[in-house]
């Protein structure tokens, strides 16, 4: 690969290595203030591998492969293609913007919550660079186990039970998946080594794209894969761990939760799922897209009914993932162009959202929408962020994610014209709960929680101008984001038919 560090090993190693040092760092502002350093130096790297994004000029900087268990055809392969290009980003600018945003907030043993922070960034990386399925297990795995402990650690009063759940709906997801991987690991073409070496079976993406597997083989072996990437997303009915979990997380990690861990499954359907299990993919689609519509409507008549603000935020993310899976599997560019772009923008706008309620729950103590009203008197920029963000958050023409619903909703049309009708009652929904939430929580009299509320810090204020930059420049010119994910989109299409 020659003599220089590719992007995938920068964007792997350094939070590693920021995360192993971060817990060296006994004060609270050292490790605060490293923690957010080491964030940028690694948004710096993402940004930078934008300008490489020509595969086939810089292929040398993108792309690392060497062996690490060799003789069961094991290498360390890591590929920054288009789609892990769009995702590591997402995960190198969302860092910093949950670190900034939370600034203000004093953890116990603070080395130890931002070094586990830092590698749980390292895992999420490791999943969207993996080209070898044994690597994309190991830093799926990597990626949940700091977050138990950041739960259980630091997570609100029920933290225990919800987080044991959490743990046990993806743990078994992840047994399914290995079951998987291992199984059509035995199904690849096998190849001798140059030194005489028995000839083995590989864990490289391409040998898994090779396997001889039947078409009843590939009907168990799907849904071994899609119960581990469904329960990630989540997608119905696979969800039950989410709202509790995202309500008594810390809020930093609800963040990575709900704007970047979730799209891990997404993720897992593009690069693995559909490329490796094509003929069953085809064939469970309209199951895969049923399951998805029913979460979004569920999912959404349960936001309106919501009182705790916390849930409502997570019953609505879980609508907006049922519909990008639906999207994924509607078998047409507009539709998975669209899942794409939306991966990026729900990332973008959640983040945002609960960097509010973060505010709103630290200076307050409550999360119930019904003890808060009147925020707006006091925290008017808070209030205009907001609400740019939920309206953003709801696909307002101009918005980023207006782009990625309108081409979603396009392709599921084209593919089923029920699929988008019945889908497109979500949207309605979508608009009650969130100018619900709005007029209960910022508007009216102010309470004797809200009225001693202060507005946005600097930082608050900075990060969330960034991300109002991010909704309003892709809502306006979504065209480069449309570039970046186009071979990616072209790619999946291809191997679909």
């Amino acid at each position: 690969m020659g003599n220089y560090i590719t992007f995938p090993e920068l964007l792997l190693w350094l939070p590693l290595v920021a995360g192993i040092i971060a817990f060296f760092l006994k004060k609270q502002g050292s490790a605060k203030a490293w923690a957010i350093l080491s964030s940028f130096i690694i948004l710096g790297v993402s940004v930078a591998s934008l300008f490489f994004a020509d595969d086939v000029k810089y292929a040398s900087f993108n792309k690392v492969n060497y062996y690490w268990l060799k003789y069961i055809g094991n290498s360390f392969y890591l590929v920054l293609d288009s789609t892990g290009r769009l995702l590591t980003f997402l995960t190198a600018l969302s860092f910093p913007i949950i670190f900034i945003s939370t600034q203000q907030n004093n953890y116990k043993n603070p080395h130890s919550f931002y070094g586990l922070m830092l590698l749980t960034q390292a895992g999420l990386m490791g999943v969207f660079l993996a080209w070898d399925a044994l690597v994309f297990y190991f830093f799926w795995e990597l990626a949940l186990i700091p977050v138990y402990f950041l739960c259980s650690m630091w997570g609100g009063e029920k933290r225990i039970q919800a987080t044991f759940k959490f743990f046990v709906y993806t743990f078994a997801g992840s047994l399914l998946m290995l079951i998987g991987i291992i199984y059509v690991y035995l199904h690849t073409p096998e190849r001798a080594f140059d030194d005489g070496h028995i000839a083995q079976h590989s864990f490289a993406l391409q040998s898994f794209m090779q396997a001889t597997l039947s078409t009843g083989q590939q009907t168990w072996l799907f849904w071994l894969f899609f119960a581990a990437f469904a329960v990630k997303m989540p997608i119905f009915p696979f969800h039950t761990w989410q709202p509790d979990t995202y309500d008594q997380a810390p809020t930093s990690v609800t963040m990575v939760l709900s704007g970047i861990m979730v799209k891990m499954g997404l993720f897992g359907v593009i690069r693995w799922l559909i490329p490796v299990l094509p003929d069953a993919s085809l064939q469970f689609a309209n199951i895969v897209i049923i399951l998805s519509i029913i979460g979004i409507l569920y999912a959404s008549f349960i936001a309106i009914k919501q009182d705790n603000i916390k849930k409502l935020i997570a019953y609505s993310s879980i609508a907006h993932i049922g519909l990008m899976c639906a999207a994924l599997f509607a078998n047409n560019e507009m539709s998975v162009q669209g899942a794409f772009l939306q991966m990026f923008s729900h990332g973008i706008n959640i983040i945002g959202l609960w960097i509010v309620v973060d505010m709103l729950e630290k200076q307050t103590g409550a999360k119930h929408i019904s003890q808060l009203s009147g925020v707006a008197h006091k925290a008017p920029v808070l209030t205009i962020f907001l609400v740019v963000i939920a309206l953003a958050n709801i696909a307002l023409p101009l918005t980023n994610a207006f782009v990625g619903e309108f081409l979603m909703f396009a392709g599921l049309y084209k593919a089923n014209v029920w699929y988008a009708v019945v889908a497109g009652i979500g949207i309605i929904l979508a608009a009650v709960y969130t100018l619900r939430m709005i007029q209960r929580v910022f508007y009216g009299e102010s309470n004797a929680l809200t009225q001693n509320i202060q507005d946005a810090s600097l930082g608050q204020k900075f990060v969330l101008a960034v991300i109002v930059a991010f909704i309003f420049g892709i809502g306006i010119m979504p065209q480069p984001l449309i570039d970046l994910t186009k071979e990616a989109v072209n790619g999946l299409l291809a191997i679909k038919k």
